[in-house]
């Protein structure tokens, strides 16, 4: 017989569990009394902050392909979980919360750190249960994490009463695979491979945009193997940056709001549009009213509910895409499409004039973060991971960054989180040990989370942070520069001293002015065996381009904001 607590971390030893992002608090220290006598077997990161922690378990979670797990206890504890989960709903990261909860005798009478999480998250998570016996620990922590990890994957959040907790239990784990009403990935439906390939092999102009759910469903060769077959020019996502090499021949670019001009036009020009795991959010599809109107679309996703909620498809392919994209493939004829693809080149050229040769190769001035982002992204090692925060130091890294290998981004895309990167870097280290990290960051998300320093110190997670400082809350500044008369209210920022704060913190610093020290700071970074603090000072006004305007139909881009 052992106690609830126990139970709960041999549970989460049955499945695999490695790592748990945590911090300690009255109601759940039964658990950490616990975690005491598993030092060997559990790897215990202390964050500074339980929304640190489920940032942490996201970046773990996104760059092994595990679900992260971060424990907390009850009230403000719990309460601090919700920004991430909210992140990890939005962007699909499988990630198991466990916090602590009052007994069961207390429920309900607003005892000290009480709050009802259950009621609070159960609309931002995929499940979320309240455990109050200890009997029902091993079904609750296989079923928490069959529900996470599988189809569609997501954040699911345990309440661990003390009374569960401290009970005894006859510990057998538990396997779930199976939850009625639940099918995480239906089987293809054969009509719908078979109208998928007749409008493909029927296209002159097909345009297929690339997910999050190809990297969720570890569909990478399949894509390529789809699209090198039909000879089709393929677009990302943010979020699917990396389910495609950056020096692919069909790697057409970035979607969006601030992505490439090439494919955002070629969306209202395609005949055919194949969109592969992704839910058409607003920032890539700009107005609706005008989004390809003249294209027939197929959508393939794992979750029926993304079918025509934004746009309505021609044609739904239901399932993993792992699967029904090699159906497709095995189908479909064998095509070339080059002379539509040279129609992009074009584009290409224009926005590397306008945008990309001032952004990358300055003729003087200030240092800027295109420059910053290819001077790191040429040093650093093939399988190194791209962090980011939310920003312009977000837009900037995920255009400027080479993508070599599966799983190289981690962001925050639905959601748009400041402070996610810091955090989620930490977790990415220990998700993916043998790959270098590095967390791109403006002044003011690196404010946001700066006490998760402590966590690097304390682990010596080897976290590479650039942080790109142009004294300004950016993206809103750009805002207001195009859209309120450069009335800047509330986004200059006044900023401590860096330097002392990585010293204070134990972190190896070095400042950068002056591009010609550039490439030497870069490689002190690189080099350095641990963390490593990079500020560069950067243009001040800087603004990212080209840029599809609020409202604005998404082959409307705009190269330079008018005064």
């Amino acid at each position: 017989m052992i106690t609830g607590a126990e139970a709960m971390l041999r549970a989460l030893l049955a499945e695999d569990v490695n790592t748990v992002f945590a911090y300690p608090g009255g109601s759940i220290i039964k658990v950490f009394d616990a975690l005491y006598d598993h030092q060997k077997d559990l790897k215990q990161i202390l964050v500074r902050h339980e929304q640190g922690a489920t940032h942490a378990a996201q970046g773990y979670a996104r760059v092994s392909g595990r679900t992260g797990v971060a424990i907390v206890t009850s009230g403000p504890g719990a309460t601090n979980t919700i920004t991430g989960i909210s992140d990890a709903m939005l962007d699909s990261t499988p990630i198991v919360v466990i916090a602590g909860q009052v007994g069961t005798d207390a429920l309900g009478t607003d005892a000290f750190q009480e709050i009802d999480l259950v009621g609070v998250t159960q609309p931002i998570t995929k499940w979320s249960y309240q455990i109050r016996r200890a009997e029902d620990i091993p079904w609750a922590v296989a079923r928490a994490f069959y529900i996470a990890g599988s189809g569609r994957p997501g954040p699911v959040v345990l309440d661990f009463t003390k009374t569960a907790q401290m009970q005894q239990i006859d510990f057998k784990p538990a396997r779930i695979d199976y939850v009625r009403s639940y099918i995480p990935a239906p089987d293809p439906i054969e009509s719908q491979i078979n109208d998928a390939v007749q409008l493909i092999d029927g296209s002159k102009k097909p345009l297929v945009l690339v997910g999050h759910g190809v990297e969720l469903g570890n569909a990478e060769k399949e894509l390529a193997a789809f699209i090198e077959k039909g000879d089709l020019p393929a677009a990302r996502t943010l979020l699917g940056l990396s389910a495609l090499t950056s020096d692919h021949p069909l790697n057409m670019g970035m979607l969006g709001m601030h992505g490439n001009l090439a494919p955002n036009v070629k969306t209202n020009e395609c005949d055919v549009l194949i969109a592969v795991g992704m839910r058409f959010d607003d920032r890539v599809t700009g107005t609706l009213d005008t989004y390809a109107k003249q294209a027939k679309i197929i959508h393939l996703d794992i979750d029926k509910s993304e079918f025509g909620k934004n746009v309505k498809p021609d044609v739904t392919v239901l399932g993993d895409c792992r699967l029904t994209l090699k159906l497709i493939t095995e189908r479909m004829a064998k095509a070339s499409h080059k002379e539509w693809i040279e129609s992009f080149k074009p584009l290409d050229k224009e926005e590397y004039d306008k945008v990309i040769d001032s952004a990358i190769h300055p003729a003087g001035g200030p240092l800027k973060m295109g420059e910053v982002v290819t001077a790191v992204s040429d040093a650093a090692p093939q399988n190194a991971v791209l962090v980011n925060d939310v920003g312009l130091n977000q837009m900037f890294s995920s255009r400027y960054f080479r993508y070599r290998t599966p799983r190289s981004i981690v962001t925050s895309g639905g959601l748009g989180t400041m402070g996610f990167c810091m955090p989620a870097a930490i977790g990415a280290t220990f998700g993916a040990p043998e790959r270098t990290v590095l967390a791109f960051m403006g002044d003011g998300g690196f404010q946001m989370n700066i006490q998760e320093l402590g966590t690097i110190m304390q682990t010596q997670a080897p976290v590479k942070m650039i942080l790109m400082n142009n004294t300004y809350l950016g993206n809103v500044r750009q805002w207001q520069q195009m859209m309120f008369q450069s009335r800047y209210s509330c986004t200059h920022m006044m900023n401590p001293d860096y330097s002392k704060i990585a010293a204070a913190y134990r972190i190896p610093y070095r400042l950068v002015t002056d591009r010609k020290e550039l490439k030497s700071a870069v490689d002190d970074m690189l080099k350095a065996k641990g963390a490593f603090l990079l500020e560069a000072a950067v243009m001040d006004e800087e603004n990212v381009m080209p840029m599809i305007k609020p409202g604005s139909p998404v082959d409307k881009m705009i190269f330079q904001i008018d005064n």
